[in-house]
């Protein structure tokens, strides 16, 4: 019965959502180019099916690869600042600086250089998401319990072995924090590298229904989009509370 309190939970708070939005349209008489109700939205998405999924599959199939990309390479980098004291003094203030420039800025750069295919969508995912992901990885490599590091000092371990057999396990938890954020995020860089220059996915298809006054179709390519993130937020959070099953998860105080 517990288990089922979430879900039911959810279904409350989408159906007071909606209701919100369906009592804004009947309040403001918007007409349906400009605030279509959810019926309409739900009309649109059944009569256009086909359309959204074969968009939808596009993108998706971006932001799965731009996912797969961004924790390797954010992983890849964490580890060497954790272990190389170069690479900390090289590659922390490359880190900053990139913070500093807007991502959205570098897709027509990306579209120009890798073309209109997935490959620059890709590489804009991978841009978004690599930062949480090496920041919370690195983070936690370096937070380690001083008393186990001791321990393996004690028992003569080399910095590669205390690296990966202490330091790795004991920073799952903030590693899975920054991949829940890339998780959440991992969509706009595919969206938006779709806007700049595409043939094809849900941007691509929110670009033509908004120029040809699609309102409708265009709610319901945004209302696939949020679905595709809630789900890929709710695997990886499914997926870190394997991985770390062993942490204890308390609650907040409400007082």
């Amino acid at each position: 019965m517990n288990a089922l309190a979430p879900l039911g939970r959810a279904l409350v708070t989408l159906a007071a959502l909606l209701g919100a939005w369906q009592t804004v349209v009947w309040a403001t008489a918007a007409p349906r180019y400009l605030l279509p109700g959810p019926l309409a939205v739900a009309e649109a998405m059944q009569r256009q099916a086909s359309t959204l999924a074969s968009h939808g599959l596009t993108t998706l199939s971006e932001i799965l690869l731009g996912l797969i990309g961004g924790v390797l390479l954010g992983g890849v980098s964490a580890l060497s600042l954790a272990r190389f004291r170069t690479a900390r003094r090289w590659l922390m203030p490359v880190l900053v600086v990139s913070q500093a420039i807007p991502v959205f800025a570098l897709a027509p750069l990306l579209v120009l250089w890798l073309g209109y295919g997935m490959l620059s969508k890709v590489a804009m995912a991978i841009l978004i998401i690599y930062f949480p992901v090496t920041t919370a990885l690195f983070d936690g490599l370096r937070r380690t319990e001083p008393g186990w590091l001791d321990l393996a000092r004690t028992m003569g371990a080399t910095p590669a072995a205390t690296l990966w057999v202490i330091r790795l396990p004991a920073a799952q938890p903030a590693f899975w924090s920054g991949l829940r954020v890339a998780a959440a995020v991992a969509p706009i860089g595919a969206v938006i590298g779709e806007w700049v220059g595409s043939s094809s996915g849900l941007g691509y298809l929110m670009l033509h229904a908004n120029a040809r006054m699609q309102i409708d179709l265009l709610f319901a390519a945004v209302l696939v989009l949020g679905l595709f993130a809630v789900a890929l937020y709710a695997a990886v959070d499914a997926l870190a509370r394997r991985a770390t099953a062993w942490q204890v998860e308390t609650q907040p105080s409400d007082d």
